[in-house]
């Protein structure tokens, strides 16, 4: 998936590393697509270099063809990878060092409790707001196993440590992992990996620096930057864009009747997408010479002129 490059500019800036990341749940639709053409912009913007990785590391969620379906749109609509394509299901040996050495330190724990265990310990407690906390692991586990019980899955042990973090949309965010997520999981009960564990490991080894990604992921990021503080791994800037919406008005989703994209008119797909980033749509057929636009409409825009690295 290598073409010529489509930015004006030939000099690359190789301090800047960018990547998009889909699951293979579905097909390609509007709200993945405006990931993508962001990160993409924006890498091309700091003439960088841009990558591609298909986070395939959650068989039971995947779609038998989507990760081939993803690449071969995001090929017709001009997107260009610096770098031969990753696979998180080709990396695990990466995952499986890093959680050794989370291990090594006691800060990983097995944990017995299912979901269910969980919400009905929260729901029994007469401190706990179940509206707040229903998503916070009460720490049943935390001091051992309860006799005659197996570990199910393994999660850090996390303390109240405030982590802060300043997006690239000038937007600051601060979350006390201890109190809001409580201890995380890294391997889940059916033995596979826990993405946030996956993305840290795969961003510091593809030697990522900036992350371009949408607002339902800022609830992950500070778990992200402590994994990468505990592995002494260096921590990209980021930058969160707005979702689109279905008619419901939750994140588009195949779940919610989200429709893939039509790759067979790039140029109107492209220019969707482009409209929802704030950009201007381009009037051009010319596929390369969209680009080009789109890429000076990025410069232009709030994403650039609020962030710049």
């Amino acid at each position: 998936m290598n073409h010529p490059n489509t930015d004006p500019s030939t000099s690359t800036d190789k301090r800047y590393v960018g990547r998009f990341a889909p699951s293979p749940t579905g097909a390609l639709h509007a709200g993945s697509l405006a990931t993508a053409l962001a990160s993409r912009l924006d890498a091309l913007a700091h003439k960088g270099h841009w990558l591609l990785r298909i986070e395939d590391i959650d068989p039971p969620r995947e779609c038998p063809g989507a990760a081939d379906s993803i690449v071969a749109d995001l090929l017709a609509l001009g997107f260009a990878s610096d770098a031969p394509i990753e696979y998180q299901s080709l990396r695990k040996v990466g995952y499986e060092q890093a959680f050794g050495r989370l291990q090594a330190t006691s800060l990983v724990y097995p944990c017995a409790c299912s979901r269910r265990e969980i919400a009905d310990s929260i729901a029994r407690s007469a401190a706990a707001d179940a509206a707040q906390t229903a998503s916070v692991y009460p720490g049943a586990c935390r001091n051992g196993l309860p006799k005659g019980r197996e570990a199910r899955a393994w999660r850090l042990r996390v303390d109240d440590t405030v982590i802060a973090w300043k997006d690239r949309s000038a937007r600051a965010f601060e979350q006390e992992l201890g109190t809001e997520v409580g201890d995380f999981v890294l391997r889940r009960a059916d033995g596979l990996w826990a993405y946030q564990l996956a993305v840290v490991v795969d961003d510091a080894l593809q030697a990522v620096t900036h992350v371009v990604r949408g607002d339902d992921l800022i609830e992950s990021t500070a778990r992200q930057i402590l994994l990468q503080r505990l592995l002494g791994l260096p921590t990209p800037q980021y930058l969160h864009l707005p979702l689109v919406n279905g008619a419901d008005g939750e994140k588009l989703s195949k779940q919610n009747g989200a429709t893939p994209i039509d790759a067979s008119r790039p140029i109107e797909t492209l220019n969707a997408a482009a409209v929802h980033l704030g950009l201007e749509p381009s009037g051009t057929t010319s596929l390369s010479g969209w680009w080009r636009q789109a890429v000076d409409s990025w410069r232009r825009s709030r994403w650039m002129t609020t962030g710049r690295a």
